[in-house]
């Protein structure tokens, strides 16, 4: 039974600007579903100097989007909006979050959930002491602990942390703007989008740019915030900002994408990627780094390359028949629309938001 409309709040870190962040796209993908369901969504976000020169969607045409500068500001114009709404969602990363959220809490008549895009970041962090958007004693506070990763990593929240529920809410694709355009043209034999992150650095190097020094191909990586002491090779060109816009046209325009992902992810496994669904809505073959869980969301050898090395890149490109390239593309694709689209994810949510309303309902 479909969840009937509610009020719902989520505290983010943005949805205006995908600048340097890769939740601006999830978040519209959630709040444009929840709208189109009847939901009222309203999407509170700090209005931080480096996504206010930065926007590249400054007024969200689903739901409610407003901007605040503080958290006094905060509690001044939207504490009513949070303690009449039935759920409340609060972000990692969120400045200052860890404040927030126990303000939220404490103020929330609804149910309540902390949506975890950076989980095995976040518990790296809570271990040494310096997670400055949420704390452990605030984990068993909320109703829900939604995480981008699954597998076991759920079960710790719950038995280390005390959530009394820990679920997964893995990131998703909108399908209809990520799709294949026929006919456009390969500009490059391989490519990577992401911001940079001093973790990942070394497997695009030994994934990318080694395979770049040693072939004569055309190679593109783009993202924000690389430093200038990074030797690119001459065959890889550089975008130094690449709004979601333009993230069709980008896969499209590639034989192969590299998918690589972060240390603590790749240590708790059951991570995908935002990007990763993206290039294969759009039916570009992937190569990924290896990660336990990954065969869960895709095949690997059928869906999906796997990558472990600068060999095992180059033999990708040299020895996949144009054809099977073409193959790779078009069942990962498939797999996307199976299973990872924002209409999956919105009903998974709907689904977590029903258990915890019913739970407060009996509690009540």
């Amino acid at each position: 039974m479909a969840l009937q409309p509610v009020r719902i709040v989520i505290l983010g870190l943005s949805i205006t600007s995908s600048w340097g962040n890769g939740h601006a796209t999830t978040y519209r993908s959630l709040v444009r579903e929840l709208s189109a369901r009847g939901h009222d969504v309203l999407f509170l976000e700090r209005d931080a100097p480096w996504y206010r020169e930065n926007r590249d969607l400054e007024r969200p045409p689903w739901g409610r989007t407003e901007l605040y500068s503080s958290v006094e500001e905060l509690k001044d114009r939207f504490s009513r909006e949070i303690r009449e709404a039935d759920f409340v969602m609060v972000g990692s990363y969120v400045p200052e979050g860890a404040r927030i959220a126990g303000w939220v809490l404490d103020i929330a008549r609804g149910a309540s959930a902390f949506y975890d895009i950076d989980t095995p970041v976040t518990l790296s962090r809570l271990g040494r002491g310096d997670c400055e958007y949420l704390t452990p004693e605030l984990i068993s506070r909320f109703d829900l602990y939604l995480s981008f990763t699954g597998g076991p990593i759920l079960d710790r929240i719950e038995s280390e942390y005390g959530s009394p529920m820990a679920r997964p809410l893995y990131c998703s694709v909108d399908t209809e703007f990520y799709r294949p355009e026929k006919g456009r043209a390969k500009a490059w034999d391989i490519g990577y989008i992401g911001t940079y992150s001093a973790d990942r650095q070394k497997a695009l190097d030994s994934l990318l740019l080694e395979p770049a020094r040693r072939l004569e191909g055309s190679f593109i990586v783009a993202g924000p915030l690389y430093p200038d002491r990074i030797a690119w090779p001459a065959n890889v060109e550089r975008i130094e900002h690449l709004p979601p816009g333009r993230h069709r046209s980008f896969y499209n325009s590639m034989k192969f994408t590299i998918n690589i992902t972060r240390a603590d992810m790749v240590r708790a496994g059951y991570s995908p990627s935002v990007r990763l669904f993206e290039a294969a809505a759009c039916g570009t073959a992937v190569i990924s780094d290896w990660w336990v869980g990954l065969d869960r969301f895709f095949s690997p050898g059928t869906e999906i390359l796997i990558s472990r090395s600068p060999e095992d890149t180059i033999r990708h490109l040299e020895e996949t028949p144009e054809e099977e390239v073409w193959k790779i593309g078009e069942r990962g694709r498939k797999r996307v629309l199976e299973g990872h689209t924002a209409v999956h994810r919105v009903d998974e949510l709907e689904g977590c938001m029903a258990r915890v309303l019913k739970k407060q309902e009996v509690v009540k």
